[in-house]
């Protein structure tokens, strides 16, 4: 069975957990993000995150230069490498891939990327952003099939060895389409789609996949990357994907149980 787990980078994710019950399946694939860890290398090194909203209401991390560098030195070194020794800790054959490293995520990088700034919508000529074109499935199937498990992140790399940002549920999204993926599992540090923002007891537990568009109002900031991400891989064919909570004891066992929000 081919499941691909996703673990956000924001505050109050629990990777332990989520290390712990990845030992107990080494055939899944995990993809990672690192949005703190980034923020936080960022603003020791002197260069503070921007972000920015599109004119959709999607909020992106700006990528010019300077930041794609804090990028690539906390997700392909620090959070990738932590990860990899968590699993190797817990008995676990794991090795760390940006999408990079063998041309695993092939992308095209975004030209005239928008954002809406005091009203205006303003055009960010310098953004190293892409988007994923293409997965090397034989790379990941040569590491599985050898009982090692892919860990996953960005950046990713054009046709002509440019380094790209790409936002980390799309990445997880395309790998589970090319794997062809029973389940993709995006945990959160919240209980998953609310229909009320601050209220958690308001989750909405499942959204039938051709109905995604329906729920996009209700998903703000980082939440509206995730059911994009949601959606373009259940309309991929895979099989199920559920947006959930990471902050239990075994998170992936309940979010294939049907908690947090399914998209089927």
């Amino acid at each position: 069975m081919t499941i691909v787990v996703k673990i956000g980078g924001a505050s109050g994710n629990r990777t332990g957990s989520v290390l712990d019950e990845l030992a107990k399946h080494p055939e899944y694939v995990l993809v990672h993000g690192g949005s703190a860890e980034v923020d936080r290398l960022g603003a020791g090194l002197g260069r503070p995150a921007e972000y920015y909203t599109s004119p959709s209401g999607v909020v992106s991390r700006r990528t010019d230069p300077a930041h794609l560098e804090v990028l690539v030195y906390a997700l392909a070194g620090k959070v990738q490498t932590e990860l990899v020794a968590g699993l190797g800790a817990r008995g676990v054959r794991a090795v760390g891939l940006s999408g990079v490293d063998g041309r695993l995520l092939l992308a095209r990088r975004r030209t005239g990327a928008r954002a809406v700034v005091d009203g205006r919508t303003i055009h960010l000529t310098d953004d190293l952003s892409g988007t994923i074109e293409r997965v090397d499935v034989a790379l990941l199937a040569t590491l599985r099939s050898a009982g090692i498990l892919p860990v996953v992140g960005p950046p990713a790399v054009t046709e002509d060895g440019q380094v790209v940002n790409v936002d980390a549920d799309r990445a997880a999204s395309s790998i589970a389409a090319a794997l062809g993926a029973e389940a993709l599992v995006l945990l959160t540090n919240v209980p998953g789609l609310l229909e009320r923002k601050e209220d958690p007891t308001s989750r909405i537990a499942r959204i039938p996949r051709d109905d995604v568009e329906r729920f996009l109002p209700l998903a703000a900031g980082r939440m509206r990357k995730k059911l994009v991400a949601a959606r373009d891989a259940a309309a991929a064919g895979v099989g199920r994907v559920v947006i959930a909570p990471s902050d239990l004891a075994d998170p992936i066992a309940h979010a294939l149980a049907g908690g947090g929000t399914v998209i089927a």
